[in-house]
């Protein structure tokens, strides 16, 4: 079995779907063993694909702020793992960025995840995430998230941080009012653990 910075390394040199690309590939990722929370996000943006640093952008500043943590603390791979659905950005639609690339997670998500032994909270974002994340939920994504509290300790879904949900966070003023403070006072009470241990 390869090192967990080996299978790091494969996963950054991945081609596998560079026709499909019109950047090219640059997979995005954050990740070390003692990660105590994984994000799972769908497809970096074209942003993030230049600066290659994943949520460096205005859904990574409302994800941070929904968390409530500094981004010295988000973008410290010992204490955060974010591992999209898809590494790469996968282009623009008519209606903002496509799907993440289907290659990319039956490739390499079940390799990375196995190895993230300590993550003890998964934050899901999302459509694309939720279909892997919570494969038995057959309603809407706006549904997974008010369920919230039946998912378990380990893994709650969220709606993408970007600003293309605004009219979705107006539509259900719940998720803020209930559910964010519940989410900042787990990641608070996890990463503290994490610094202790």
């Amino acid at each position: 079995m390869p090192t967990f910075d080996s299978l790091l390394a494969q996963v950054r040199g991945c081609t596998l779907c560079a026709e499909h690309l019109p950047c090219g590939p640059r997979p995005v990722l954050q990740a070390a063993p003692s990660a105590r929370l994984l994000i799972a996000g769908q497809a970096p943006g074209k942003k993030v694909h230049e600066t290659g640093l994943p949520f460096n952008d205005a859904s990574g500043e409302r994800l941070r702020a929904w968390l409530g943590i500094a981004r010295e603390t988000f973008y410290n791979p010992k204490l955060v793992a974010l591992i999209p659905m898809g590494f790469c950005y996968p282009g623009t639609g008519k209606a903002g960025d496509l799907p993440p690339r289907p290659e990319c997670a039956p490739e390499w998500r079940a390799r990375l995840l196995s190895r993230l032994k300590k993550v003890e909270l998964t934050l899901v974002l999302g459509q694309y995430a939720q279909a892997y994340h919570l494969p038995s939920h057959r309603g809407s994504l706006t549904e997974a998230v008010r369920a919230w509290r039946s998912h378990g300790p380990g893994l709650m879904p969220l709606p993408h941080p970007s600003p293309r949900n605004n009219i979705w966070l107006k539509r259900n003023p719940w998720f803020e009012q209930e559910l964010l403070p519940v989410l900042r006072a787990r990641v608070a009470q996890l990463l503290a653990g994490s610094r202790e241990s």
